[in-house]
């Protein structure tokens, strides 16, 4: 990847004319075949201007906000320190655990935990920092939303 998406973004958009598609073209961005998708990479994350505007499209105006055709990757839990079983993790942003990219294929074939699961689950063993945890490493509740969810992705 040509960047780290840990200190950026890349941000995809849609040429709604041919107008834009051309100027994609004329400002070298690299593009999808139609030349209609053009990619660039953001430097900066502000996700506290970002996430407002995302959440206000999809509550207000009932957009989507961006859509995968498949599942080519995953943000799975790292440990920050080491953790004790019996610890319960806090989440993204919080003291337990941070998020790291990786392909779908190792995340189901490792059965990783996706960062979306290790809020308020508790571990079943010991892990030491910089470590990726499992799912077999956390007392999951299956009954969550996001528990059915992540299993239908792994059968789908």
């Amino acid at each position: 990847m040509f960047r780290d998406l840990r200190w950026g973004v890349y941000v995809v958009l849609k040429a709604p004319n041919d107008y834009a598609a051309a100027c994609f073209k004329q400002d070298g961005l690299p593009t999808d075949t139609t030349g209609r998708y053009a990619a660039i990479y953001k430097p900066f994350h502000l996700i506290g201007l970002e996430l407002s505007v995302s959440v206000l499209s999809v509550a207000l105006r009932h957009e989507p906000t961006g859509q995968t055709r498949d599942w080519r990757g995953d943000a799975v839990a790292v440990a920050k320190r080491p953790l004790r079983s019996g610890e319960t993790l806090d989440g993204e942003g919080g003291w337990t655990v941070y998020a790291r990219a990786t392909s779908a294929k190792a995340s189901k074939a490792d059965a990783l935990l996706p960062i979306g699961l290790a809020h308020g689950v508790t571990l079943t063993r010991d892990v030491a920092a910089g470590e990726v945890l499992r799912m077999a490493d956390v007392h999951l509740n299956d009954t969550s939303a996001g528990a059915q969810f992540h299993r239908a992705m792994l059968s789908g």
